[in-house]
C-alpha cells in the first residue's frame, strides 16, 4: 500500500484546527488513517481534533490484535475518541462545547471498512470514476435527502457548514459504517469539508488519475483549494491499495 497526506491551514484561518494520522501496517497488509476537523473556538478546535484522533488511533491499534469485525473496533475506537472529547469539554473551562468530526478508513486486504461523523468525507477513486462513500451529518445533506434542494445547490447554500452530527459535544454518538471491496490499484480519499467545499469530485478524480505524480497529488488538490482562497484549513489523505 501507498499513502500520501497533508494538512493546512489555508489562506483565511490563523490556526489549523484539523488533524490526521495514517499507519501503514506492511506485515499484515493492512493501513488505517483519520482525519478530524476540530471546532470550538480559541485552541479548543485543536484540542477536540488532537484528542479524537490520538484516542481513535490508540484504541483502534489495541483493538485491532482482539480478532473482532472492522466495523466492531471502528464503532469502539469513534466511542473512545468521542468520551475522551467530551471529557475534556467538562474538565478544561477553555475547551466546553468543543467538537470535532471525524472520518477514518482501514483497508486489510481487498476489504475496506469506513466510518465517519460530521462532514469530512472519504471517497472511493478508480479507472471507473469516483464515488463517496460517507454520507455528510449536515444541514444541507438533509435537505437534498428531502428533495429540498440540489447538490448543486447545496454547494452555495448559506448553511452548508451547519452539521447535525459532531463528536465530542454529547455523553454518545452514533457513526456510520460502510464496508466495501478495494482492489490492488485503487484509492480511497480521506479529506476536510476545507476541500470538499471547494474542489469538486470531478476534480479530485482527475488529480488522482491523471493530473501528474501520486506524490504531488495532495499538493495540487490543496494548490485547487488556495486558488479559490481557502478560507478553511484544508488535510487530505490519499491511500492506495
Amino acid at each position: 500500500m501507498n499513502c500520501w497526506s497533508l494538512t493546512d491551514k489555508g489562506i483565511v484561518r490563523k490556526q489549523n484546527e484539523d488533524s490526521m494520522d495514517a499507519v501503514l501496517i506492511e506485515e499484515k497488509d493492512c493501513a488505517v488513517c483519520i482525519v478530524c476537523d476540530g471546532m470550538g473556538g480559541a485552541k479548543a478546535g485543536n484540542v477536540a481534533s488532537r484528542t479524537a484522533r490520538e484516542r481513535f488511533m490508540m484504541s483502534f491499534l489495541r483493538e485491532l490484535e482482539s480478532g473482532s469485525s472492522p466495523a466492531h473496533i471502528m464503532e469502539k475506537a469513534v466511542g473512545a475518541a468521542n468520551a475522551a472529547v467530551y471529557a475534556a469539554s467538562r474538565e478544561h473551562l477553555e475547551c466546553a462545547g468543543m467538537g470535532t468530526t471525524l472520518v477514518a478508513a482501514f483497508v486489510r486486504g481487498n476489504e475496506a471498512t469506513v466510518t465517519n461523523v460530521g462532514d469530512s468525507r472519504a471517497y472511493f477513486v478508480n479507472d471507473d470514476g469516483i464515488k463517496r462513500i460517507t454520507r455528510d451529518h449536515s444541514v444541507v445533506e438533509d435537505m437534498i435527502d428531502r428533495g429540498d434542494i440540489t447538490r448543486e445547490e447545496a454547494r452555495r447554500h448559506p448553511d452548508k457548514n451547519l452539521i447535525t452530527r459532531v463528536l465530542g459535544t454529547e455523553k454518545d454518538v452514533s457513526c456510520d459504517v460502510f464496508t466495501r471491496k478495494i482492489e490492488s490499484g485503487e484509492f480511497i480519499l480521506l479529506c476536510s469539508d476545507g476541500l470538499s467545499n471547494l474542489v469538486s469530485e470531478q476534480e479530485i478524480l482527475y488529480e488522482v488519475l491523471h493530473g501528474g505524480e501520486l506524490d504531488t497529488c495532495c499538493e495540487r488538490l490543496l494548490s485547487i483549494a488556495k486558488e479559490r482562497g481557502a478560507p478553511d484549513n484544508v488535510t487530505i489523505i490519499l491511500l492506495q491499495r
